[in-house]
C-alpha cells in the first residue's frame, strides 16, 4: 500500500498542523486560511500564501491528497440532530470539510476541536459530525488529549478525530499514549526578557500560599497549573499561577488584565507570557516567528487558536503507521 505522503491544511491558522506533518516528511499540497494576520504569518514561515475563505473555493481547485487536516471552528449547526445526514451540515463550516471529502476521498481525515464539541447541543452536533463522516465511507475515532501529558507545559485539552477510509481495512485506530515528560513552565521561559510590556502592576494583587509548593510534597514536576493568587476578584484573566506548574490554556478570546495567556509569578514579578513563550507552550520550533508588523494582541490570538505541535506529530506518526 502506498504510504501517506500528501495533505491539505484547512483552517490552517499560523501553521501548527503543517509544522508537525512536515517534520515527518509529508508534503502539503494546498492550504486555506481566511484571517489576514494568520495568512501573513503562514507566508512568513512557509513561503506560501494560503488560499482564502474555503467556502469560496471550488472542489476543482483543491488537489487530490492523502490526508485532510483541519482544526475547524465549532460553528453551531442550524439543523443539528435532525438525522438529515450530509444536509444537516449545510450552512456550517463543517459542511466545507464534508463536501471536499465527498469529492476527493482522501485516505484519512485528521480533525481537531475544543473538547466541548462532544457536548455541544446535548451531543447532537458531535453525533451529526460522526454520522456524516460514517456516511461518507470512513471510520470515526476520537479522543480528548491534554498537551500537559505530552511534553508541553500547557494545560490544553482538545478533541482529536482520526477518520480512515473504510476500504483501507483499518478496524480501529489507536491514539498515542501520554509520555508524561517532566517539564514545567519555568523550562520554557525566555531568559533576560525585557518585562516592561508584560508585567502586571496592580494594587489589588493577592498572593496566597500553596501547600504543595510550600511543603515540597512532590517528587516530580507537577503537570498542571498551580494557582497561587488573584488580581481584582479573580475572574477570567485575573488568576495568578506559579511557574513551577504549567500554563493555563492559551486562549484567543477572553478579558481580564492577563487575558489570553494568564498571569504568572516569575522572578518575584507578576506578568503575562511573552509571544515566544506562547509559541514554546504550543511546541513550536524556535525558528518560527512573526512578521514585525503584526500587533501583539493578534499574535496572542493566533497562539490561542493554534494547535500543540508535538501532539499533532505523535498522532500523525500513528496514522502513517496504521495505513502505510
Amino acid at each position: 500500500m502506498k504510504p501517506l505522503i500528501t495533505f491539505i491544511d484547512l483552517f490552517a491558522g499560523m501553521g501548527g498542523f503543517r509544522i508537525a506533518l512536515n517534520n515527518i516528511g509529508l508534503e502539503c499540497v494546498f492550504s486555506s486560511e481566511w484571517d489576514k494576520y494568520a495568512q501573513q504569518t503562514y507566508f512568513f514561515n512557509f513561503g506560501e500564501m494560503p488560499h482564502g475563505d474555503i467556502t469560496k473555493i471550488e472542489n476543482e481547485k483543491i488537489p487530490n491528497h492523502d490526508c485532510l487536516c483541519a482544526g475547524f471552528p465549532c460553528q453551531a449547526f442550524s439543523i443539528s440532530g435532525k438525522q438529515g445526514g450530509f444536509n444537516d451540515t449545510r450552512g456550517t463550516i463543517f459542511f466545507e470539510i464534508a463536501r471536499i471529502v465527498k469529492d476527493k476521498k482522501p485516505k484519512v481525515l485528521f480533525l481537531e476541536n475544543v473538547r466541548n464539541l462532544e457536548k455541544h447541543d446535548n451531543g447532537k452536533t458531535f453525533l451529526t459530525i460522526k454520522n456524516v463522516i460514517n456516511d461518507l465511507g470512513y471510520s470515526f475515532n476520537s479522543k480528548i488529549l491534554n498537551s500537559s501529558f505530552f511534553g508541553i507545559p500547557q494545560h490544553r485539552e482538545r478533541l482529536y478525530m482520526v477518520c480512515i477510509r473504510n476500504d483501507l481495512g483499518i478496524k480501529k485506530f489507536e491514539f498515542p499514549n501520554p509520555t508524561f515528560e517532566q517539564v514545567n513552565l519555568r523550562d520554557i521561559l525566555e531568559k533576560n526578557l525585557e518585562i516592561n510590556n508584560y508585567e502586571i502592576k496592580r494594587l489589588d494583587i493577592s498572593l496566597k500560599g500553596n501547600p504543595i509548593l510550600e511543603n515540597n510534597l512532590f517528587k516530580s514536576k507537577i503537570l498542571k497549573p498551580i494557582r497561587i493568587g488573584t488580581i481584582n476578584k479573580g475572574g477570567q484573566g485575573e488568576r495568578i499561577y506559579s511557574d513551577e506548574g504549567h500554563a493555563i490554556t492559551l486562549s484567543a478570546y477572553g478579558g481580564g488584565v492577563a487575558s489570553k495567556t494568564g498571569a504568572y509569578l516569575i522572578d518575584n514579578k507578576i506578568r503575562k507570557l511573552s509571544e515566544r513563550e506562547c509559541l514554546r507552550a504550543q511546541g513550536f520550533p524556535e525558528a518560527f516567528d512573526f512578521p514585525k508588523s503584526i500587533p501583539r494582541y493578534q499574535i496572542y490570538r493566533m497562539c490561542g487558536n493554534s494547535v500543540s505541535v508535538p501532539i499533532i506529530e505523535k498522532i500523525i506518526n500513528q496514522i502513517v503507521l496504521f495505513i502505510s
